[in-house]
C-alpha cells in the first residue's frame, strides 16, 4: 500500500480527500462539507452548524496567551463562522481535553472566558464533554445557528462585477501574534526583562481577543443588504479570497490602496521589518468577513465606517490579482495558514 503524506497535499487537500465519499443522503441536509458551516433544513428556517479545534501548541501559546482570553477567542471563532453564513448563532457545545498540569482554578479562569463570549454574542453554551488528555490541553467547540431561508449567505454565489467588501482591519492579529512571539524570546533569554508591549495595546488584543463582526451582520439587515457571497478571514484575505472565487467560480481584482490596516499595524510591521499588506493579505485570524455585494447595493453600504470596498469579481476563473499602489499587478497567491 502507497503511502501519502499529509504535507504533500496541504489541509485543504486532504479535506477534499477525506471528504470526496461523504455526500448528504438525508433530505433535510441541504449543504455538507464546504462552506464555514453546515445547512439543515428546520422547516421554515435554516439550521446552521460548525464546529473548531484549538490544540497548544498548534493554535495558542499559553506562556503568552491568558486562559480567559483563550476561552473568549473559542467560542468567538466559532461564531464568526456563523456569521460568515448570515445566520445567528444560538447554542454552543465545549469539550475539553485536559492535563492534571491544569488547577480546577485555572479552568474556571478558561469558562469565565466563555461566559463573557456568549454574553457578548447571545449564545448558550449547552454542553460538551470533558476527558483527561497524556499533556496540554485540546478545545473543541461546536456552535448551532439559524438564518432565515432568504438571508442565507454561502460561499459559492459571488457574481461577476459584485464589489469585494471586508470589514473592519486587517493583519494586526498576525503582528500581534509576532510582538508577543518576540518578547516571549526576550523573557526566555533574560526573565528579568519586562515586556515591552507599550503602542502595541491594540494588535495584541486581536491577537489575545479576537470579535466576531455580528454587528455587521445586524447592520447589513437593517440597510436591508444580503450579500451575494460571504467567508470569514481565519486564514487570511489571500487564502480566503481564493476558497471564495474557487468556489463561485470567478476571479477578482483587489486594489493595495483599499486594504483596510490600522495605523498600529504599520507601526508594529515597520517595527518587525515586515511588509504591512504581506500581514494584511497572509496574516491570518483577523475574524472579520468578507463578502461581496451587487453594485445596486453599493450605496446602502458606503456610509458603514465598519465596511471598505476592496476590489471587485471578474468572470476570470482562478485569476485573483491585487493591483499595486505602483500600477504593477501581480497574482494573488494562498500563503495563509494550513
Amino acid at each position: 500500500m502507497t503511502r501519502t503524506e499529509i504535507a504533500s497535499l496541504g489541509e485543504f487537500g486532504l479535506i477534499d480527500r477525506l471528504s470526496q465519499s461523504f455526500t448528504p443522503a438525508l433530505p433535510d441536509t441541504i449543504k455538507g462539507i464546504g462552506d464555514d458551516a453546515a445547512v439543515i433544513d428546520l422547516g421554515e428556517e435554516y439550521g446552521l452548524l460548525s464546529s473548531d479545534l484549538l490544540l497548544e501548541g498548534v493554535h495558542f501559546d499559553l506562556s503568552f496567551f491568558p486562559l480567559k482570553h483563550l476561552g473568549y477567542k473559542a467560542i468567538a471563532v466559532n461564531v464568526s463562522d456563523i456569521a460568515a453564513m448570515n445566520g445567528q448563532p444560538g447554542q454552543v457545545t465545549v469539550s475539553l481535553a485536559v492535563s492534571n498540569r491544569f488547577s480546577v482554578e485555572a479552568l474556571e479562569e478558561l469558562y469565565d472566558g466563555m461566559r463573557a463570549a456568549c454574553t457578548d454574542f447571545r449564545v448558550d453554551l449547552v454542553g460538551g464533554d470533558l476527558s483527561s488528555a497524556r499533556s496540554g490541553l485540546l478545545i473543541s467547540v461546536s456552535v448551532f445557528g439559524k438564518v432565515a431561508k432568504d438571508k442565507i449567505v454561502y460561499r459559492n454565489t459571488a457574481q461577476p462585477n459584485d464589489l469585494l467588501c471586508v470589514t473592519g482591519d486587517l493583519g494586526a492579529a498576525y503582528l500581534g501574534l509576532q510582538i508577543l512571539e518576540r518578547e516571549k524570546q526576550v523573557f526566555l533569554a533574560n526573565p528579568d526583562m519586562q515586556p515591552q508591549l507599550e503602542g502595541h495595546d491594540y494588535v495584541v488584543q486581536r491577537q489575545l481577543k479576537p470579535e466576531a463582526r455580528m454587528d455587521v451582520i445586524y447592520e447589513l439587515a437593517e440597510a436591508g443588504v444580503v450579500p451575494s457571497a460571504m467567508i470569514d478571514l481565519s486564514d487570511g484575505l489571500a487564502s480566503d479570497l481564493l476558497h471564495l472565487c474557487k468556489a463561485s467560480g470567478m476571479g477578482a481584482m483587489v486594489f493595495e490602496e483599499n486594504l483596510p490596516i490600522d495605523e498600529q499595524t504599520y507601526l508594529a510591521a515597520t517595527e518587525l521589518n515586515l511588509s504591512p499588506v504581506t500581514a494584511a493579505l497572509n496574516g491570518g485570524e483577523d475574524y472579520e468577513l468578507l463578502f461581496t455585494v451587487r453594485q445596486a447595493d453599493y450605496d446602502k453600504i458606503k456610509n458603514n465606517p465598519k465596511v471598505s470596498v476592496v476590489g471587485f469579481v471578474t468572470d476570470q476563473s482562478a485569476d485573483v490579482t491585487l493591483s499595486m499602489k505602483s500600477g504593477s499587478k501581480v497574482p494573488i497567491t494562498a500563503q495563509g495558514w494550513s
